[in-house]
């Protein structure tokens, strides 16, 4: 994490600095206070602290609020003393890691009110963008939802393409539960014919790809006593209620990281 940040900020500084605040004279203490110009779930708040401190270490952050609480539009978030040129130069970066992981939060937490099965998770996908995943997923669990695999490594998703190439979803499954080394083994389906192939077999979860709901419905019908049950695809705000209703206990979303608004933050001195 301190990686990224200091890469974010070496971004916005390369290769000659803060050549604007150079200009001002008097390098003076200052106040200053970041407010959200929406309402929003807050996240973000330890990482725009952790970039002020890196311009100075012996500029104060004073939080007024903590990650994951709702918050109203106009309301200051933090408050921050400092040397003004060290200010200036960390602003920008600040609030836009605000931005992004409010941004995720707040999209996730609209998921999460419209779902009417409350055993039902909102989880998000690997559609992150590049180096900022860890970022984001913390975002989604400030939203209510839950995470899902991190990476490649942390459990088998046997997907269309996986299927496709191989050739026979039966003997693929077969062959992932015997070398399955201890992962988690989950089977993404887009049909039902294929869900009736790999029935009874030995492994975690069901995905249910772009299925409609119909056979969605259905789907979950044949394999809740067998497997956990997902469903992706295609998920919206006006359909997740719909979707909750077959009984699935996961719904992925893409949506949430890879498209979720950035809230509007300022900083004003």
């Amino acid at each position: 994490m301190i990686d990224i940040l200091k890469q974010a900020i070496l971004e916005d500084l390369r290769p000659s600095g803060d050549v604007t605040s150079k200009h001002i004279k008097n390098n003076k203490l200052i106040k200053a206070k970041i407010i959200s110009n929406e309402n929003c779930i807050i996240g973000g708040l330890s990482l725009a602290k952790k970039v002020f401190k890196f311009s100075d270490k012996k500029i104060i952050f004073k939080l007024k609020t903590k990650d994951g609480r709702k918050i109203n539009k106009g309301k200051v978030v933090a408050i921050i003393y400092g040397k003004s040129k060290a200010i200036l130069k960390s602003e920008r970066v600040a609030l836009n890691f605000l931005s992004l992981v409010s941004g995720v939060a707040t999209i996730t937490n609209k998921f999460v009110k419209k779902i009417n099965n409350k055993s039902c998770k909102i989880l998000c996908t690997r559609k992150t963008t590049p180096n900022l995943r860890t970022i984001q997923k913390y975002g989604v669990k400030l939203g209510g939802g839950h995470n899902h695999r991190f990476n490649l490594s942390d459990e088998i998703l046997i997907k269309d393409n996986h299927i496709a190439i191989d050739g026979n979803i039966n003997q693929l499954v077969k062959r992932t539960i015997k070398n399955k080394k201890g992962k988690k083994i989950t089977v993404e389906v887009d049909n039902l014919n294929q869900l009736k192939k790999i029935i009874g077999l030995k492994f975690d979860r069901i995905l249910f790809d772009n299925m409609n709901l119909k056979n969605l419905k259905k789907g979950v019908k044949l394999s809740s006593k067998l497997y956990e049950t997902e469903a992706s695809g295609g998920v919206t705000l006006k359909n997740i209620k719909k979707i909750s209703s077959t009984g699935v206990k996961r719904i992925s979303i893409g949506t949430i990281t890879h498209s979720a608004p950035a809230i509007n933050f300022k900083l004003e001195i």
